[in-house]
């Protein structure tokens, strides 16, 4: 089943129109192939290369060679593994008239951004494709569901559950024994899953550089490194804290979670919704699905999402900060709940105009001046983009 991300699809192609090089960035199998392709048969003339497919790298021998004559829309697949492309696109993308526009799509963001930047600054846009959203999806089949399976299109379109738990396990098998060594990685399938899977328990609470490395028997360095791997990948959300002279010891570590919960929930052995709320770690996947659930309906960027907590108690799971704007929200795995005094002081140290509280219940009401709780079912409805973003209306 073939779900329309028409939000997506709109924007690209109006970056395409602004810009001669348009980046899609994006794990894994979430679909930047499908979203290209349709871009692709829109526009109705150009070319396309793999650059996994052994005959479109023959034809990349010579970039200048290959792309000069292309005219319309000319997609270039896997990207990062030809970086020697970017100078050859930089030139092309100077000529005028402009007689192409070229969409690059990428599965590794750290590599590929540091490349790009450095050869096509001013000339490229990136947009990074997530996964589903219940606003895609349809209110019918959303945030519980989307909860359970993640959002990669291929686990959530699944004929069944059991159908879904297995293609999450494939991919992470091809993600460790393939996709990684060839991003350059020379770390062992067993070591890197094993690594993965204690993050999966770590998810949601503060990152230990120097406990995780003394797990594996390696340097903190070394666990620093697969962290980046994991998060260039997309696959992990390191959440930096927010610190500012408050008069209150602040908590200075990150936090940090997983980006898919169909992939955390595979990690974690849990297959069904009985068995995810019976879950020790069942509160921690709730809030790290809203985490970056939340980040996507605002449109944050990574740089502008936060956690807050001091040495006292006092925290706040999300802060978004644009500007002069802060959003701040806490993640609650309960139907009913309530204010604390805890959510009071991060409304006031942080200078936030209000605060809402996700919930599993399934309405929306006020809980005292300024503190809102919101359903989980309605968040998609109720949780305003913020300004400026892609997706504000």
């Amino acid at each position: 089943m073939l779900i329309d991300r028409l939000e997506h699809l709109r924007h690209v192609d109006a970056l395409l129109r602004r810009f001669p090089v348009v980046s899609v960035l994006g794990p894994r199998q979430v679909g930047k192939t499908t979203l290209a392709r349709q871009l692709f048969d829109r526009r109705g003339r150009g070319d396309w290369f793999d650059c996994e497919d052994p005959r479109d790298l023959a034809r990349l021998a010579d970039p200048m060679l290959a792309l000069s004559r292309k005219q319309g829309l000319v997609v270039i697949d896997e990207i990062q593994r030809r970086p020697e492309l970017f100078p050859a696109l930089r030139v092309l993308a100077d000529r005028r008239p402009i007689r192409a526009r070229f969409l690059v799509l990428g599965s590794a963001s750290g590599a590929l951004l540091r490349q790009s930047s450095e050869s096509l600054a001013g000339r490229v846009a990136y947009h990074e494709l997530p996964g589903l959203t219940p606003q895609e999806v349809g209110p019918e089949k959303a945030s519980r569901e989307l909860w359970l399976r993640g959002g990669f299109p291929r686990s959530f379109t699944a004929r069944t559950l059991q159908d879904s738990v297995r293609w999450r396990q494939e991919f992470i098998r091809t993600f460790l024994e393939q996709d990684l060594p060839q991003m350059g990685v020379g770390v062992s399938a067993a070591s890197l899953r094993r690594f993965w899977s204690m993050l999966a328990y770590t998810h949601a609470n503060l990152l230990n550089w120097s406990e995780l490395g003394r797990s594996m028997g390696v340097s903190d360095h070394t666990v620093r490194g697969y962290c980046d791997l994991l998060e260039q990948s997309f696959m992990l959300r390191v959440l930096k804290p927010w610190h500012h002279n408050l008069g209150k010891r602040q908590v200075k570590a990150p936090k940090i979670y997983l980006r898919d919960t169909g992939i955390l929930h595979t990690l974690l052995d849990v297959q069904d919704r009985r068995q995810l709320e019976r879950h020790p770690k069942v509160g921690a996947s709730f809030e790290g699905y809203f985490v970056e659930s939340l980040a996507l309906q605002l449109g944050a960027r990574p740089e502008e999402c936060f956690f807050w907590r001091t040495h006292a108690g006092a925290e706040l799971d999300l802060l978004v900060v644009r500007g002069k704007v802060r959003r701040g929200f806490e993640i609650k795995f309960t139907e009913e709940p309530s204010v604390t005094p805890s959510m009071r002081s991060a409304l006031e140290d942080l200078g936030l105009d209000h605060l809402d509280v996700i919930h599993a219940g399934g309405e929306t009401f006020p809980l005292s001046d300024r503190i809102r709780a919101v359903s989980m079912d309605r968040a998609w409805q109720d949780v305003k983009p913020l300004r400026g973003s892609w997706n504000a209306p």
